[in-house]
């Protein structure tokens, strides 16, 4: 096998959006690993993979080399399940001009996240040539939807989205429209959605509304669209025709005190 081996970058990634890197090296028994935070830049040929800050590293002693050899192989394995893209070559710090100094952008929107609900069972029970397939088609379906309502994509993690929108009530029929259409590939997803603040730094995004939006849909069951009261409280009258029923008050897992959450009835 090749000294260095870097798997990263989904496939879905198109430029200007944030995903994750993986990238592994066996010297004799010791196995080192770097992963993290990357930016896309570009498409196809021209594309540039950058880490956004410098990745985090770990070294295993495997005291064997038949044992590296096999850990590095596992690794391997277990990341192609996952439909990442090898890369070929290697990932360097985008270094930012000296003296430009940022702070943070705040921003206020309606918190998105879907995932597919059983994917590793699915990834598993159709392989990995027609799991890739599937994961195209669906993330093709996602934006598209996206695209009609006026959702921005920020980041995909694995089968996972994370969007924003201006207004709510967009931010709903987006979830339930992706669940529809996803149907079709064989796929349920569960959905949550919240409203609030978080800060925006270049490619990353970062904020407790973020944690609070993963936690909500969390809580949802295969095929549900869950909603944090912060976006119930916020739909006027006018949008009277999205119905909600209350599925009580959760604790959230890491998130300070507990939170009313709505059913999205369609």
């Amino acid at each position: 096998m090749p000294k260095f081996l870097r798997i990263g970058v989904h496939r879905s990634n198109v430029s200007g959006y944030t995903s994750k890197a993986w990238w592994i090296r066996r010297v004799g028994s010791t196995v080192f690993l770097r992963w993290g935070a990357v930016e896309v830049l570009g498409v196809g040929d021209g594309r540039k993979v950058y880490w956004t800050v410098p990745p985090r590293e770990k070294e295993i002693r495997c005291g064997s080399v038949q044992a590296a050899t096999d850990y590095v192989r596992n690794a391997i394995s277990r990341r192609r399940s996952h439909d990442y893209e090898p890369l070929a070559s290697g990932i360097p710090i985008r270094r930012r001009p000296a003296g430009r100094v940022t702070e943070p952008e705040q921003a206020l929107a309606t918190i998105l996240i879907v995932d597919i609900v059983q994917s590793t069972e699915k990834a598993a029970r159709l392989g990995d040539v027609r799991w890739t397939q599937v994961m195209n088609h669906y993330y093709a379906a996602v934006r598209k939807e996206l695209k009609a309502l006026r959702g921005r994509e920020v980041v995909t993690t694995g089968d996972g989205v994370l969007a924003t929108f201006a207004a709510p009530a967009p931010a709903v029929r987006c979830a339930t429209a992706i669940r529809e259409a996803v149907r079709t590939l064989g796929l349920d997803i569960r959905a949550g959605l919240h409203a609030g603040e978080y800060k925006v730094s270049g490619p990353d995004v970062v904020g407790l509304a973020l944690h609070i939006g993963s936690r909500v849909a969390a809580k949802a069951r295969a095929g549900e669209v869950l909603v944090s009261s912060a976006v119930r409280d916020l739909m006027s009258e006018a949008e009277s025709e999205i119905q909600f029923r209350d599925r009580g008050i959760h604790q959230l897992k890491g998130v300070p005190k507990r939170w009313r959450l709505y059913r999205v009835e369609a």
